[in-house]
């Protein structure tokens, strides 16, 4: 098997985790394996913002009123890993980003420089309101203090519609890469079924 690219974009709550913990899965139990680079955006910001430097405390901030960290901090938190450990040799799985337009863009550049081909792009789309609930129940399940505020929880659904949104369209025109666009709103196991009868694999 040769080294593969994906990347799993949807609402806060849609289950990106899940189904990306269920794709290492079996591609750790394919016959020919290959090392995995994981990038979860989502648990490095997490990471970030515990920290005591003047650029984590403005990023603590930010996530605590629940707005969209700035495309330069979200471009940082993900190209230095690629910089200090893409081997070429490794299947990559990028989980929750790109977050805007211009990062898609940004990391366009990466994919090319990489020369990764026919990245796939699983885009799990759920409604607000399904994604609302699922924000609810994290919160009380894993107490994320980013899922907790109601208007916190609003702040994330909107900025998925103005600013992650136009990065989902970005790949779904773009011929370089395989768009693959699921029904979140069904079960864990309907989900995983649906993205690998559509990536044929």
């Amino acid at each position: 098997m040769s080294p593969k690219t994906f990347i799993f974009i949807g609402r806060s709550g849609s289950g990106k985790g899940t189904q990306v913990k269920i794709l290492v899965e079996r591609l750790e139990a394919a016959q020919q394996k290959l090392p995995i680079l994981h990038l979860e955006t989502g648990a490095r910001f997490r990471d970030f913002i515990k920290g005591d430097t003047y650029s984590n405390k403005l990023a603590a901030h930010i996530a605590e009123t629940g707005r969209r960290q700035p495309d330069f901090l979200a471009v940082w938190n993900w190209a230095h890993v690629l910089i200090e450990e893409m081997t070429g040799k490794e299947h990559l799985i990028v989980d929750g980003m790109p977050r805007s337009y211009e990062e898609a863009l940004v990391f366009d550049s990466s994919i090319t420089f990489y020369g990764r081909e026919k990245p796939v792009v699983v885009y799990i789309d759920v409604s607000r309101e399904w994604s609302r609930e699922r924000l609810k129940e994290r919160s009380v399940k894993e107490g994320r203090p980013d899922d907790m505020a109601p208007e916190t929880i609003e702040r994330r659904l909107g900025w998925f519609d103005t600013d992650v949104y136009p990065a989902v369209k970005y790949f779904a025109s773009h011929p370089g890469y395989q768009f693959v666009h699921v029904n979140g709103e069904q079960s864990i196991e309907k989900v995983t079924a649906d993205i690998f009868e559509k990536i044929s694999w």
